[in-house]
């Protein structure tokens, strides 16, 4: 499949996993997994930067506006995007003119799994903090559901790698 089709299908599906499944599950409420990041984590290496905030900013709008919620979203998505490039370089040393899809066999486990930490983390945090608007009251209350909302989208995503890239 092209990649511009694999990315389109990949948009769809996970925004749909996201709003009609998993923004409906909230384990004792602090846990909500939130795998559309996905989408921006999985685009190639040398996708546009104008191209990823673009689709950045449409998965995050759309799940916004399904959501409900006023731009957190948006702007979490968007500020992954934006920061994606500079973390690839910190982890991988990619040969020049290769264009991989970040993945477990194209960047080695070790790489993708710091990347992957480092994205879900920073966007979990944007998001929850934002989503609070304080860093006082309810501080260690958001800090803990960024700590374990980023740990199950991790070990999710880690799943989903592990099964579905085998294939390729």
């Amino acid at each position: 499949m092209p990649i511009v089709l694999q990315n389109i299908f990949r948009f769809i599906v996970l925004l749909f996993l996201q709003v009609l499944v998993l923004n409906n599950i909230q384990f004792m409420g602090y846990i909500n997994p939130y795998i559309y990041v996905l989408f921006i984590i999985s685009l190639p290496v040398l996708t546009p930067r104008w191209l990823s905030l673009l689709l950045a900013f449409a998965l995050g709008l759309s799940i916004d506006i399904f959501s409900n919620s006023p731009g957190v979203n948006t702007f979490a998505t968007v500020l992954v995007a934006f920061l994606r490039n500079g973390i690839i370089k910190l982890f991988t040393a990619l040969d020049e003119g290769n264009n991989p899809t970040p993945s477990f066999y194209s960047f080695g486990i070790s790489a993708y799994t710091k990347y992957l930490i480092v994205m879900v983390f920073i966007h979990q945090i944007a998001l929850f903090f934002l989503e609070a608007f304080t860093f006082t009251h309810i501080f260690w209350f958001t800090i803990l559901k960024v700590l374990l909302s980023a740990t199950v989208t991790i070990l999710i995503i880690l799943g989903y790698e592990s099964l579905i890239r085998k294939k390729r």
